[in-house]
C-alpha cells in the first residue's frame, strides 16, 4: 500500500516530534498530568515557581547607553531570580520581597533545592545543546544571597543593575575602581571580565498559584505548532539557488561535453579530468578554493571588488558553489549520452552539409535526450543537497545562504533536534522523488524505444526485424540510435532542403 507523498510526511514529522520534542516542564515534584507555560516551572509541594525564565549564554562588554557596566547580561522584565555559573562558583540572587511572597527562605535548604530543581529544568530545555546547570552544579559552590552586589575572588558581582530602563547582570573588578570605567579598570588589572561567568538565567519568582497550569497539547496541536514555527527559509533559498545554479549547470554541461567530445584523445584526457575533478575533490576543498579565487587577497577578487562586485558570504557565493559541486554530474552524463549515439548517423548528417549545431540540436540533443534529463535531475539534486563548499564561501545567513543542510547542521548545533529532524525528513523525500522521476521516466524512454526505435533483441532472434534495422542493431549493440526508416526520412528531407524544394528522392538512402 503506497501513502500519498503529504501523508508521507505526516507519519515522518510525527515520528520526528515524537522522538526529539522536549520534557515539558514540570509542575510539581512527582509529575502532574498539568504542564506549565513555556519557560514556567512549578513545584506545588514547596509553593513556588519561575515564569519568564531565559538563558544568556553569552554576554557583552559593549556601554549601554553610554554608561559601561563592565560584561553584562541583560535579564527578563521584571526578573527577581538571577542564577550565575562560573568556573568555580554557582551563584543565585533572589529579590528579598519576591522571596518572602512566594514563601522562599534562603537559609532553608529544603527550599533552596526545590528552587535549584526547577531552574535546572528549565535550564535544560533552554541550552540548546550548551552545558547543562545539572551537570556543573555539584562541582560549584554555592552561594545565595539577596543582595545586589557580592564580591567573590577578582570580581564583583551585580545584580538587578538598572541601566537604561532594563536590569542587568553585571560582572566588574573587585575592589576600588579608583574613579575609573570597569572595563578601563579590568584592562588595566590585566583581568578579562568575560571569564568571570560562564551563562547566566533569569527569571522571576512567584508563588506557585501564579503559574498558570494547562492540559499537555495532544499529538495534532503539537505538530501544527511546530508548523506554525519552523522558519521555512533554507528551503526557499535552497530552491531559488538550486534553480538558478541549474540553469547555469545545463548550459555549460552540454557545452562542455559537446566539445569535449570532439577533441583529440590527448586534449580530451586533460579537459575531461579538469570537468570532472570537482566531483572527486570534497566538497570544503572546493570552498576554501573558491575562497582563496574570489577572495580580497587575490588579483580575480580584487578585480572584482574594483568594479563593486563583492562576492564571497553572498547569495551568488551560494549559486556558484552550486554551480562547482553540480557541473560534473551534468557533464558526465551528457559526455556518455553522446558518446553512445551512433558515429555513423553523425557522418551521414555532415555529408548532407549539415552543420555542428545542427546536429548538435536535431540529432544529438533528441536522441541523447533520456540520459541528459536524467543528469539535469541528478545536477539539481546534487545542487540542493550542497554543503561544505556552500558554507566555506557563502557562509551561513538566514534568509540569504543558509540553505537545508546548512540549517541542519546549525540546528541540531543549537540543540533544535526536532527542526533539524524536520527539514532531514524534507531532504529524504526530495531525494526519494529524484529517483523515483529518473526510474520512471527511463522506464518510459526505455519502452518508447522497443515500440519504435530499438530493435528488440527477442525479435531479433525470432527473424521477425527487417534486414537494416537488424543489421545496425547488431553493430551497435544496445546503443542509442532510430530505426532505418526515420533515418531514410530525416536523410531525404535533408536533401530536399539542400536543393531547395527539387526532387525529393535526390537524397534517398537505399
Amino acid at each position: 500500500m503506497r501513502l500519498p507523498l503529504a501523508a508521507a510526511l505526516a507519519v515522518l514529522v510525527a515520528l520526528a516530534l515524537s522522538l526529539a520534542a522536549p520534557a515539558p516542564a514540570r509542575a510539581d515534584g512527582a509529575g502532574s498530568a498539568e504542564v506549565a507555560e513555556e519557560g514556567a516551572a512549578v513545584d506545588t509541594a514547596a509553593g513556588i515557581g519561575i515564569r519568564s525564565f531565559t538563558r544568556y549564554q553569552k554576554g557583552a562588554q559593549r556601554p549601554v547607553d553610554g554608561t559601561d557596566i563592565g560584561y553584562r547580561y541583560p535579564q527578563p522584565e521584571g526578573a527577581t531570580l538571577t542564577v550565575l555559573v562560573t568556573e568555580t562558583d554557582l551563584i543565585v540572587y533572589l529579590d528579598a520581597e519576591a522571596a518572602s511572597e512566594a514563601g522562599l527562605d534562603t537559609g532553608e535548604e529544603g527550599d533552596v533545592a526545590a528552587l535549584l530543581a526547577l531552574v535546572e529544568d528549565l535550564d535544560e530545555e533552554a541550552s540548546r545543546g550548551g552545558a547543562l546547570l545539572r551537570d556543573v552544579a555539584a562541582g560549584l559552590t554555592l552561594t545565595v544571597t539577596t543582595e545586589r552586589s557580592d564580591e567573590i575572588g577578582p570580581y564583583r558581582y551585580l545584580f538587578a543593575h538598572d541601566v537604561g530602563g532594563r536590569a542587568y547582570c553585571a560582572v566588574q573588578p573587585a575592589g576600588d575602581l579608583a574613579g575609573r570605567e570597569p572595563s578601563a579598570a579590568a584592562e588595566a588589572a590585566g583581568l578579562d571580565l568575560s571569564a568571570g561567568a560562564l551563562w547566566c538565567d533569569g527569571a522571576r519568582l512567584v508563588p506557585a498559584s501564579e503559574v498558570p497550569l494547562a492540559a499537555p497539547p495532544g499529538p495534532l496541536e503539537q505538530l501544527q505548532a511546530f508548523f506554525a514555527d519552523v522558519d521555512y527559509r533554507p528551503f526557499w533559498v535552497s530552491l531559488r539557488t538550486s534553480a538558478v545554479a541549474l540553469a547555469i549547470t545545463f548550459v555549460l554541461g552540454l557545452i562542455a561535453a559537446w566539445r569535449t567530445m570532439g577533441t583529440s584523445s590527448r586534449l580530451k584526457g586533460v579537459l575531461d579530468s579538469v570537468f570532472t575533478i570537482p566531483m572527486v575533490l570534497p566538497p570544503t576543498v572546493c570552498g576554501f578554493l573558491l575562497l582563496l579565487l574570489f577572495g580580497q587577497a587575490t588579483p580575480v577578487g580584487q578585480w572584482f571588488i574594483a568594479h563593486g562586485v563583492s562576492l564571497v558570504f553572498t547569495w551568488e557565493a551560494a549559486v556558484i558553489s552550486a554551480v562547482v559541486v553540480s557541473f560534473p554530474l551534468m557533464y558526465r552524463t551528457a559526455l556518455g549520452a553522446f558518446e553512445s549515439l551512433d558515429a555513423s548517423m553523425l557522418d551521414a548528417a555532415r555529408t548532407l552539409g549539415w552543420s555542428e549545431a545542427r546536429i548538435f540540436c536535431r540529432l544529438m540533443m533528441p536522441l541523447a535526450w533520456p540520459s541528459i534529463a536524467a543528469g539535469t535531475v541528478l545536477a539539481f539534486a546534487r545542487a540542493m543537497g550542497e554543503f561544505g563548499c556552500t558554507l566555506f564561501f557563502a557562509g551561513n545567513y538566514a534568509g540569504i545562504t543558509q540553505t537545508i543542510p546548512i540549517a541542519i547542521y546549525f540546528e541540531w548545533m543549537s540543540g533544535n533536534t526536532n527542526v533539524a529532524l524536520f527539514w532531514v525528513v524534507v531532504v529524504i523525500l526530495m531525494s526519494f522523488a529524484v529517483v523515483l522521476f529518473i526510474n520512471l521516466y527511463t522506464a518510459r524512454s526505455q519502452r518508447f524505444r522497443e515500440r519504435g526505435g530499438v530493435v528488440p533483441r527477442r525479435a531479433r532472434r525470432a527473424g521477425g526485424a527487417d534486414g537494416p534495422a537488424d543489421e545496425a542493431a547488431e553493430a551497435g549493440g544496445d546503443a542509442l540510435r532510430i530505426d532505418a526508416q526515420a533515418l531514410r526520412e530525416l536523410i531525404r528531407a535533408s536533401a530536399a532542403d539542400a536543393d531547395g524544394g527539387g526532387a525529393p528522392g535526390t537524397g534517398e538512402v537505399r
